[in-house]
């Protein structure tokens, strides 16, 4: 048992050093794997730690995004972890209504050593200082043995012009961060309001980046990216690449 924690520990102060003192063109890009065989192909490419998308979990047990049972999720994290020996970060949606001490005890059995937590649920926004109370248990109950990444989705639950969903992104992120977050994640932020959200956000800032026709992950960390993910995107793109080769058979 101690040296399952010792290497957790070590684990998640790696994550942790590697969101830090990046310059802006060298953001961290963690890619998304949606099962073991995929989290290989990641770690073979190089890339220092995963994060793992919800969507693209669900997609390869069979669900819609936000439809997989906590008890799935969990398991399908703990199956990519045990596959490779680097830091994986899970994305637990908004938390299942498991409460966060439980939430923080079941996420840790399955190797992990970070989270992505949404602050809305069913489609709506939740209430941003209860959410931020909410982060603090979950911080107060992890300690140092996760690094919490917030979700923020004023961009995709909430206004509709960009400068306005950056204000109020700015606002969410200054109490989520005062809860303990490590890292706050405004998804959805078009490219031209990243310079705002860098100038009103402290710490690391995590952006969905893309993996065609869009900025580069250079181009996002100038821009005031701190770390880049991907969703569902690579999974998407496999089970494309996948309908391809079953077209081609089925000729």
């Amino acid at each position: 048992m101690t040296d399952i924690v010792t290497r957790a520990g070590s684990k998640v102060d790696a994550l942790r050093a590697l969101h830090r003192r990046r310059s802006p063109d060298d953001p961290l890009v963690l890619p998304g794997p949606w099962d073991a065989a995929s989290a290989r192909v990641f770690v073979g490419a190089g890339f220092p730690a995963l994060a793992t998308p919800s969507a693209g979990v669900a997609a390869c047990l069979g669900y819609e995004d936000g439809q997989t049972p906590a008890d799935e999720m969990f398991a399908a994290v703990a199956r990519i972890v045990r596959a490779v020996d680097v830091p994986v970060s899970a994305d637990i949606e908004s938390g299942y209504g498991i409460a966060p001490e439980e939430l923080v005890e079941r996420l840790l059995e399955t190797g992990a050593v970070g989270c992505n937590l949404e602050d809305s649920e069913g489609g709506v926004l939740k209430d941003p200082r209860a959410h931020a109370d909410w982060l603090a248990r979950v911080r107060h109950a992890a300690a140092d043995r996760l690094f919490v990444n917030a979700r923020i989705d004023t961009f995709v639950r909430g206004e509709h012009d960009p400068k306005q969903a950056a204000e109020r992104a700015i606002e969410r992120a200054a109490l989520y961060v005062a809860a303990g977050a490590d890292c706050v994640y405004p998804i959805g932020a078009p490219t031209d309001v990243l310079p705002l959200l860098r100038s009103g956000i402290q710490g690391p800032i995590n952006v969905h980046g893309t993996v065609a026709g869009g900025p580069s992950p250079t181009e996002l960390g100038e821009l005031g990216a701190t770390r880049i993910t991907f969703g569902p995107q690579l999974q998407r793109g496999a089970a494309q690449a996948l309908r391809d080769i079953a077209a081609g058979l089925a000729r």
